[in-house]
């Protein structure tokens, strides 16, 4: 169900309604808003960051799209579960009596983070009100390039036409439909954060940050975790930091099946489910047995059902993603789109929260600012987490040449490494800067404990 948000706002910031959203026959609708009558000045195509900071600067799930729901801050509560573990190992260190081992009940802990998910979700309804946005949860799809047509639950259809629109339905994880038992017995990001009941013995399959962030928080809680990889982990970022990043997990419990690829998956009588897949390096093919089967091997646009040709806005044959300019504008110029149904922008909540604001400052507010997407930071929340800005090695490689770059790198250990006795081969930092004076700093790199908050702040340096 696609949620969609509808913002009013006259000259001066302040709101103005004109008729209420009209319900009714298609053929009326469509004739009004070609007429010029429109029921809104904005219309906002989706319920998530970047809508909704559409929708306030001017699913199957409640508001908040897959950050709140099913991403970032599920994920990011249950990295905190796993880190405690790890603290709770070092308590006796410094000088705290804790009986181990300590169990964890991973029911105590999906219901407070699905608590705190529902009051985000009332949060984001209760702002909507409190600025005048008329929210619709109904399944939306274009009728032509000013009018929407809405499904609610019950199968009602209502129509809304706008003068500008803008898209914002992100994506959903892919599932690999070709394999046999995929859909029927595996599982996605989307479910896990909402299982009442611990996921048991895990294969996750994949070599995303998806995959490395749930496999790292399911083997920190105690669970038998597996990662099947078919190809190189955390493509696109440098691949000696993802080198590192897999060598930790593998060190602290996470298994890995490298070069394998499954075929099948299968439910057994006693409930357990049995993988079968193939090696790449020999060729042969092996089972394992499983409680659940995690598939994390990419996300798709939420475009499909939307009926984009309808209203002439053109998509990636590729991706299926939306194509846009510097603006946000599509093929259509009153049609905008942004966040992760925008083809080469970066998947990221804040870069969708803040080209919402951006865009509709500059169409409501008199701005002529632009999102600017280069030295973006972001974080890998694994057990040790990897924080990165701007080039990785590789691509610093390939855009100036070998010759023109220089890697300046060292080892460190974290203080509170010292007393616990953890082993510190891995916390690892290096910056990637072009040789010539006065070395521009191209790229930075951070792999060790509160990644995110350390390159935030060299985020702004390289900025």
């Amino acid at each position: 169900m696609a949620a969609m948000a509808v913002a009013l706002r006259g000259l001066g910031g302040r709101f103005r309604w004109r008729t209420q959203a009209v319900a009714g026959g298609v053929r009326g609708a469509a004739r009004g808003a070609a007429a010029g009558q429109r029921d809104y000045d904005l219309l906002v195509v989706g319920g998530g960051s970047g809508g909704l900071a559409c929708a306030k600067e001017g699913t199957r799930w409640g508001l908040g799209g897959t950050c709140v729901n099913v991403g970032c801050i599920p994920k990011k509560l249950m990295h905190q579960a796993a880190l405690l573990g790890g603290l709770i190992q070092d308590a006796p260190n410094y000088g705290w009596e804790v009986a181990q081992p300590v169990p964890h009940d991973w029911r105590k802990m999906a219901e407070a983070v699905q608590n705190h998910v529902k009051s985000l979700n009332w949060g984001h309804r209760v702002q909507l009100q409190d600025r005048k946005v008329k929210y619709f949860n109904i399944k939306a799809s274009f009728v032509d390039e000013h009018t929407v047509c809405g499904v609610a639950k019950g199968g009602k259809e209502i129509l809304l036409s706008a003068d500008h629109i803008i898209i914002a339905t992100g994506g959903r994880p892919r599932y690999p439909t070709h394999i046999e038992g995929a859909l029927e017995y595996g599982i996605t990001s989307d479910d896990i954060f909402w299982l009442k009941e611990s996921p048991g013995k895990t294969l996750v399959v994949g070599a995303s940050y998806v995959a490395l962030e749930c496999a790292g928080f399911l083997t920190g809680i105690g669970l038998d975790t597996t990662i099947m990889m078919r190809s190189i982990p955390l493509r696109g970022f440098d691949q000696q930091m993802s080198s590192m990043v897999i060598e930790h997990m593998a060190s602290h419990g996470t298994r890995f099946l490298r070069g394998c690829a499954p075929s099948r998956v299968r439910r057994l009588p006693d409930g357990q489910l049995q993988v079968t897949w193939e090696d790449s390096t020999t060729g042969k093919e092996d089972t394992g047995t499983f409680d659940t089967v995690l598939w994390a091997i990419g996300r798709v646009p939420d475009t499909r059902s939307l009926n984009l040709e309808k209203a002439g806005v053109d998509t990636s044959p590729d991706t299926q993603k939306i194509l846009v300019d510097s603006r946000e504008a599509t093929s259509v110029p009153h049609i905008y789109a942004i966040g992760d149904v925008v083809e080469g922008r970066p998947e990221l909540t804040p870069i969708a929260i803040m080209a919402g604001r951006l865009l509709v400052q500059r169409l409501f507010g008199g701005s002529s600012d632009l999102m600017d997407y280069d030295n973006v930071p972001t974080t890998v929340f694994t057990p040790l987490e990897y924080g990165c800005v701007g080039l990785s090695e590789e691509e610093a490689v390939a855009r100036h040449g070998q010759e023109h770059v220089e890697v300046y790198h060292a080892h460190y250990k974290p203080l509170e490494f010292t007393v616990a006795g953890r082993d510190a081969s891995q916390c690892y930092v290096k910056m990637v800067c072009l040789r010539e004076p006065p070395q521009l700093v191209l790229g930075l790199h951070f792999l060790g404990p509160n990644a995110g908050e350390v390159t935030q702040g060299f985020a702004l340096g390289i900025k």
